[in-house]
């Protein structure tokens, strides 16, 4: 029986050597963000999107499974936006972007992260509403967002975060009133300070909106 040439059997088995060059779906999220980011000192130069994770980047851990944990970018020098892409890092545990020139809203998808413990967004550009999304991170025990541009009342869903150890929104545009349920009992008035909030809540008397 004669033999069949080398390249049809291949075909017929199905075998491809075509180079895995596309990242997973991490890796796809955190290119996004490059993309939309200002790097003058190549802060990224190492995120390849050719490879087949983001693990060996600079700035980026991920856990023994290769899922990403950490995003190491503050005081990196970057400015730009954040877009939707960054809420499919679900097994994401630190966001550290404080102290560069980022700017717009927050994305509400940042509430997809449920494993998140810390997310320091403080001296920035951030600007619009504090998503309500973020009642959704569970883990959450440190939230900083001050020196920012922030407007709006501050979430009354955020109550729900029994986790939260450490919350400042000073130095932003924040109006309303003052949360007074759940940890919000235990932050101290420098955690608001430089806004336009009206003072703690009274609830039953006056909206939680109060001034906005």
């Amino acid at each position: 029986m004669a033999s069949l040439p080398l390249p049809l059997l291949f075909l017929l088995l199905g075998i491809s050597f075509s180079p895995v060059i596309s990242t997973n779906s991490e890796g796809n999220a955190l290119h996004a963000l490059r993309r939309r980011l200002s790097d003058p000192t190549n802060v990224l130069q190492s995120w390849d999107p050719t490879l087949v994770n983001p693990c060996t980047w600079f700035h980026v851990t991920c856990d023994s499974d290769s899922h990403v944990i950490r995003l190491d970018l503050g005081n990196s020098n970057i400015s730009g936006t954040l877009g939707p892409e960054l809420g499919e890092l679900r097994h994401l545990q630190y966001l550290e972007l404080y102290r560069n020139g980022i700017m717009g809203e927050i994305p509400t998808e940042l509430g997809n992260l449920k494993n998140l413990v810390s997310m320091d967004l403080y001296e920035n550009k951030f600007e619009g509403k504090i998503p309500k999304s973020f009642a959704k991170l569970e883990s959450l025990r440190f939230l900083q967002m001050n020196n920012n541009k922030l407007t709006g009342s501050i979430p009354r869903e955020l109550a729900s975060l029994s986790k939260l150890k450490i919350f400042d929104v000073s130095n932003n545009e924040l109006c309303g009133t003052i949360p007074v349920d759940g940890p919000f009992s235990t932050f101290s008035m420098e955690s608001y300070e430089n806004n336009r909030l009206s003072g703690p809540e009274l609830q039953g008397l006056v909206p939680y909106d109060f001034g906005c």
